[in-house]
């Protein structure tokens, strides 16, 4: 049975390996019609590889995926470093991108209607060759999106950009969100995820350690976060702090502060406070917010460490 009425993509069991080594060691995930979908992972863990199977570009091993029900879905893909023909224009490109994809539409306003939402009109008809790094990843993202794909995979789209050309990025994701498109968004740039995103996975040891809405997940691990620093702290005392019973503690070896997690920030701050003063210390720094997904990533990846 079809757990949600709009589920686009369905994933269960995945598995990979190259070799002896294994990529995907069960994977499951969801994505929704509607959604962007935040795919987030170190280094490694298998994000693109999950990706090219989705897409057809290497085989499975094991499990099963399911576009659409069962029924045949387009998807568009911008890999990390899209390859472009240097010697065609913007328009040249996109044409011919057009005719391999089959788009029965028309294709000159489709074109046209490209290069308005990746920022390229006025360039239609210079070569590529001579576009920017973020020229050209605007143009990969055109390539993706020119055959009107029901599925959107962008794979770290902002990599390597610099802050004007990631912002050019993020505005074509939220454009075509508003789009309606579907989404997956693979980057290690989270603060770019917490902007468009709704919903996010996050993947560890060749599977999902979490996957929800964004801001249940945030709600789960986050909360408010406490950031304390100590006046006269000691090995006991630290051993006392980081294994409070009433937030979720961790230190940062570099900066020597702490961190907690709490649904109460007023009374653990009371508790925290109290603590130093029975054990002689005093606060140095005290700051209290919200938890960024940077800090739920690290939370979530860590605890899921190998």
């Amino acid at each position: 049975m079809w757990e949600r009425v709009n589920e686009l993509v369905r994933i269960r069991n995945l598995y990979k390996k190259y070799g002896s080594f294994s990529v995907l060691r069960g994977l499951s995930m969801d994505i929704e019609k509607g959604d962007v979908y935040g795919f987030l992972g170190r280094n490694g863990c298998g994000k693109t590889t999950t990706m090219n199977i989705i897409t057809n570009i290497i085989p499975k091993d094991e499990g099963e995926i399911i576009l659409g029900n069962g029924r045949p879905v387009k998807v568009g893909y911008l890999p990390e470093s899209p390859t472009i023909y240097g010697y065609m224009t913007s328009r040249e490109y996109l044409e011919y991108i057009a005719a391999c994809t089959n788009y029965q539409g028309d294709v000159k306003h489709r074109v046209n209607e490209v290069l308005d939402i990746v920022g390229l009109t006025k360039a239609a008809d210079r070569r590529a060759k001579g576009y920017s790094r973020g020229m050209t990843q605007r143009l990969g993202m055109g390539a993706a999106i020119i055959g009107d794909p029901e599925l959107l995979i962008f794979d770290e789209p902002t990599s390597a950009l610099d802050p004007e050309g990631r912002a050019e990025v993020i505005s074509i994701i939220e454009r075509l969100k508003s789009m309606g498109s579907t989404i997956v968004l693979s980057t290690h740039i989270l603060s770019d995820v917490e902007r468009v995103a709704n919903r996010i996975g996050i993947m560890t040891n060749g599977r999902l350690a979490e996957e929800g809405y964004l801001t249940d997940i945030l709600r789960k691990h986050g909360g408010d976060v406490i950031h304390l620093s100590v006046r006269g702290l000691t090995d006991d005392l630290k051993i006392k702090l980081l294994t409070v019973n009433y937030a979720r503690a961790e230190f940062n070896d570099l900066n020597g502060q702490f961190r907690f997690g709490t649904e109460n920030a007023e009374e653990t701050s009371r508790r925290l406070i109290q603590l130093l003063a029975e054990n002689g210390a005093a606060v140095d720094t005290f700051s209290i917010g919200t938890a960024s997904l940077e800090e739920v990533f690290r939370m979530v990846v860590g605890a899921n460490a190998d």
